[in-house]
This record gives C-alpha cells, sequence and structure tokens, in this order.
C-alpha cells in the first residue's frame, strides 16, 4: 500500500510516482489542508448540515491524514491509472477510488489555484503569468490530443477523427515554460482534425515581452508578433 510515511524517505519514487519533490510536496500540502476546510468545513457534514458529533468520529477510512489524500490525488494525475488499480495501490475498492477522486478534485485544483500553479485558459493571461516567465520567458508549444468517445454525427466524426492518431481525438495547445517544465498555458478543447498552427492561431496566444518560443513542424509558419521562434531542422536521415 503507497502511503507518504514511506515515500517521503525514497524521494526519487515520489519523483516518479508524483511528478514532486519532497520539498514541493511539502509546499502544496498546507495549501491543500487550508483549501479541503474551505470546501469541506469540520465543522459540518457533506451534506452541508451541522454536524452532531466531532469531526473524525465513525469508522475510520484508509486515506488517514491530509499528506496520504494529496498523495492519493497526486499519483492519480500522474500515473492515470484504471480506478480499480488505483484503489489497490491505496488499499480501496473501485467505489471508494471514484468517491475519493471526486472527492479531493476540486480540493487539489484549489490548491494548485492558491498557489498560483494552474496554467492560464485564458490567452490573453500568458503574457502575465508568473508560469510563463519563471526563470524567463522560453516556451515550448505542442499540441496534444486524447482520445474521446467517437460522436454519433456524421459530421463531428470527421471533425474529431485524427489520421495522425487513427482514432477519434479531442485537441489542446500547450505552452510549456522551458526552465521548470510547467505547463504554463493551456487551451480551450478543439476537434482532433484540427491542425496545430489553425489551432495556435485561432487562441490568438498574447505572449510575454521578450519570449521566445521553440516549435515543431506541426507548427510551421506560426510567427507571433514580438516573439523569436525556433524550429528544429530535420536532419538528411530523418527525411527516410
Amino acid at each position: 500500500m503507497l502511503s507518504y510515511d514511506r515515500l517521503q524517505a525514497r524521494p526519487r519514487e515520489l519523483l516518479a510516482v508524483t511528478g514532486l519533490t519532497v520539498e514541493e510536496f511539502e509546499r502544496l500540502l498546507p495549501a491543500f489542508e487550508r483549501a479541503y476546510a474551505q470546501k469541506y468545513p469540520p465543522e459540518r457534514t457533506l451534506a452541508g448540515t451541522v454536524r452532531q458529533r466531532q469531526a473524525g468520529g465513525g469508522a475510520k477510512g484508509q486515506l488517514r491524514g491530509f499528506a496520504n489524500k494529496l498523495l492519493f490525488m497526486l499519483v492519480y494525475h500522474k500515473t492515470n491509472p484504471l480506478q480499480t488499480l488505483h484503489g489497490l495501490q491505496f488499499n480501496l475498492s473501485q467505489g471508494q477510488a471514484n468517491y475519493w477522486i471526486h472527492h479531493l478534485l476540486p480540493v487539489l485544483q484549489q490548491a494548485l489555484r492558491d498557489l498560483g500553479q494552474t496554467p492560464a485558459r485564458a490567452a490573453d493571461g500568458v503574457a502575465a503569468s508568473a508560469l510563463a516567465q519563471e526563470g524567463g520567458p522560453d516556451l515550448v508549444i505542442d499540441g496534444t490530443e486524447r482520445p474521446r468517445q467517437r460522436p454519433q454525427d456524421k459530421t463531428r466524426q470527421k471533425e474529431h477523427y485524427s489520421g495522425k492518431k487513427k482514432t477519434h481525438t479531442d485537441k489542446n495547445i500547450l505552452l510549456v515554460n522551458e526552465h521548470s517544465g510547467k505547463v504554463a498555458y493551456l487551451s480551450e478543447t478543439v476537434a482532433g482534425k484540427t491542425h496545430d498552427k489553425k489551432a495556435a492561431d485561432e487562441a490568438q496566444i498574447v505572449y510575454p515581452r521578450g519570449a521566445t518560443l521553440s516549435k515543431d513542424t506541426g507548427f510551421q509558419g506560426y510567427e507571433p508578433p514580438g516573439v523569436l521562434t525556433a524550429q528544429p531542422k530535420k536532419s538528411r536521415g530523418d527525411r527516410h
């Protein structure tokens, strides 16, 4: 069974399963506790009524303590396992894992927002984003696709069918800070068939002053004003 007490002494393993160092985990934990108290006030039940007995009474669950609750959510997001498998890692049933995922997701999201660690969702917010400028505004742009259920409408089937992935997908445009490795911007979701450059053009991203932007061939011709772009050239061997 995974627990923070065990992984705290194994920093490389903690990093592998959460994407965070021990120091980063410890910085996030207090914000997670505060966000939990705001979302689920200890003097009230989950239904919103005043508690008749002290919080923490009754049967004890497997996710004891905020550190293990945070670990549970970070591992889920980092490794993207099936709920049954994720439950096994924390000695939970699939139903219990499902409950805790939905119970804790808004808490983690709020904690990250409070710490300024969530990517900008508005394209005009990138210029002022601390995540975009951490260490310098040197960014990488990329398009990411994820599978989705096949639409029933034939027109939407064509829009979402990705020839690259050979399945129906949704797409987002990402900006990643080269220094920190953090996602600074996450675009609105578009149909998987949408070309990367077209999706970036339509997003109308406003970049920080003096920004540099690394891009691949999917963004050839994408030259936002005031930004120095760089696109690796293919070697002769890559053309075969």
